[in-house]
């Protein structure tokens, strides 16, 4: 999996790629050629008291040196611009698939694990990528030509590396081995523990509302004691290897300079040669240091990849047509024919056999006890779900046909749960109609009962709304979403249950402003209240997913026994 993210987001820099191992190869040639510049500088300058060949030789080694840093700074940058691309790519394509996901793959991974993989698990291969572009390119050069330059020094001297790369690699593979599961456990309880979070902040109001305080205080230190445990358990793993790795090193330099102490001392050695030697063996156990620190990092961008690529290969259940209509031979109607809805593995269906037909000008009320599928069926309806029988029809075409930028223009729909975004009033105006004038967006909160507390808002149309609209109350957060919707001004208007927070004046008031200003369209409206529903063209009754009846409301009240249970629940007996 790894292996295929890289591949796949790494291609558009395969230039800079090439560039950072001609750097990389430059600056490792010079740094790996400083030692034998410095070996004659003892041997041929410092011992025999040439001045003139130390300021020479000097000036070679200086030149060098330059070259070496300069090589390095060019290999960084470019690594570093090959990550950042690589990083804004992949977080971009995974933005792109759960925008397209339906609510049923959302719901599938959750809310949390989604964020976690858009941000924390593409940072976790961004990093591998960033230490391979910066490190890991010159580790195999370093210690290639590391030991070639090294057995030119002296050979006897080698079998100090032939032990200890060997004894390196060994222990990297068992550390490593035992490295993956950890970060995958880890990855899960970051999932665990931004829930939780989610929950718990999202939730505040309910938590100090109920005084569960303590408990919810209990519920976040179990998830943060979780991740705290794994994640010192595999730190603890992380940082057995870099003092393993150093105590190897200097034992090694201890060896060279046992071994080499003799042979100076007979003779045998040059005092240059020997430094030059131990130089070169830093050199090259510090590119195991560094393919250590690399190869760390592996087992959770792996982990992290298998995560990223789980996104990416889910397809949407709800596919755009191949050959998308753009446009609509029935605008302001809607139709549901034999429609029925069962989720995946699921042993009941949520909708069965529902037909309804809805024409430019009218008004279809939902109405049905908590569960009987109303939501479900304006989902459909919208197409955030895909019906599994039936048809769904959209101004005269089948919603899977329909062009899905055409589809979702031609519906104003105002959820259940109304959401607003961080911003400003007027940008999530902007949401239903971009280019919305100012007259617009009055007019439609005039509508919408929302004029009123927005012009007394500091700013106006440009007052602050913070995310997701805590700072305006229930109601107003309910208007100005149904306000969102009507400043589009579409063919059909959905709304799921969307004047639950008004009080009974100002939901009259919107209403019969919406009467004159949806007059061309049709609507859809899901209620609770069946007072509110009672003048709609048509009342369809729902009750654990089938279709109960369909008629105005005095059809229903001699017809449909379900109907009147709610009505008598709600308006009493006389009601009927």
């Amino acid at each position: 999996m790894l292996t295929r993210v890289l591949r796949e987001h790494l291609a558009p820099s395969k230039r800079l790629i090439v560039l950072i191992l001609i750097w990389q190869t430059v600056q490792t040639t010079a740094a790996l050629s400083l030692p034998t510049i410095n070996a004659r500088i003892i041997d041929n300058g410092v011992l025999l008291g040439n001045v003139g060949y130390i300021w020479t030789w000097g000036a070679i080694m200086l030149a060098v040196a330059i070259v070496q840093v300069v090589f390095a700074v060019l290999a960084g940058y470019h690594g570093g611009m090959v990550a950042m691309r690589f990083g804004r790519d992949l977080r971009g394509r995974m933005f792109h698939q759960v925008t397209d996901f339906s609510a049923r793959e959302v719901g599938t991974f959750g809310a949390p694990s989604l964020i976690t993989r858009i941000t924390n698990d593409v940072q976790q291969v961004q990093m591998l990528v960033v230490m391979a572009c910066t490190m890991a390119i010159a580790t195999p050069v370093t210690m290639v030509v590391g030991i070639i330059m090294a057995m030119r020094q002296d050979v006897g001297l080698s079998i100090v590396l032939v032990v200890g790369i060997p004894i390196v690699a060994v222990i990297l593979g068992i550390v490593v081995a035992n490295m993956v599961p950890a970060f995958r456990l880890m990855q899960e309880r970051i999932d665990t523990i931004n829930r939780v979070l989610r929950e718990q902040i999202t939730g505040l109001r309910v938590v100090r509302a109920f005084v569960r305080e303590p408990t919810e205080t209990k519920r976040f230190a179990g998830a943060n004691d979780d991740l705290t445990s794994v994640s010192l358990r595999a730190g603890r793993l992380m940082s057995a290897m870099f003092p393993t790795v150093n105590f190897l090193i200097n034992a090694s330099s201890v060896a060279v300079l046992w071994i080499g102490a003799n042979k100076v001392n007979q003779g045998d050695l040059a005092i240059g040669t020997l430094v030059a030697y131990l130089s070169y063996l830093v050199q090259v156990l510090m590119s195991v240091v560094m393919a250590t620190f690399t190869i760390s990092m592996i087992p959770r961008a792996s982990v992290s990849s298998e995560r990223i690529i789980e996104v990416l290969d889910t397809p949407t259940t709800v596919v755009a047509p191949t050959k998308p209509v753009a446009s609509m031979p029935e605008p302001g109607t809607f139709r549901l024919a034999d429609v029925g809805f069962r989720y995946p593995g699921a042993e009941h269906a949520v909708l069965e056999s529902v037909s309804v037909l809805g024409t430019r000008g009218t008004t279809t009320a939902i109405v049905g006890s908590t569960g009987a599928g109303k939501t479900t069926l304006v989902n459909l309806l919208v197409r955030l779900y895909d019906a599994t029988d039936g048809r769904v029809e959209i101004g005269g075409v089948d919603v899977r046909e329909l062009d899905p930028d055409v589809l979702w223009t031609t519906i104003g729909y105002i959820p259940q749960r109304p959401f607003l975004f961080a911003g400003t009033v007027r940008s999530n105006l902007e949401f239903g109609k971009a280019d919305a004038t100012d007259d617009e967006m009055w007019e439609a909160l005039t509508v919408a009962q929302a004029a009123d507390f927005v012009a007394a808002m500091p700013g106006g149309l440009d007052a602050r709304i913070e995310q997701g609209g805590t700072n305006v109350s229930g109601g107003q957060r309910q208007r100005l979403s149904i306000a969102r919707a009507l400043v589009r001004k579409p063919s059909l208007y959905v709304f799921d249950d969307s004047f639950s927070a008004l009080d009974l004046a100002t939901d009259a008031r919107l209403r019969a402003a919406l009467v004159p200003y949806t007059r061309d369209a049709a609507v859809v409206i899901v209620a609770q209240r069946v007072s509110t529903i009672t003048s709609a063209d048509q009342i369809l009754v729902l009750d654990d997913g089938e279709m109960m009846g369909i008629g105005t409301h005095d059809d229903l009240l001699s017809s449909c026994p379900c109907y009147v249970e709610i009505v008598e629940s709600q308006l009493g007996e006389h009601a009927t």
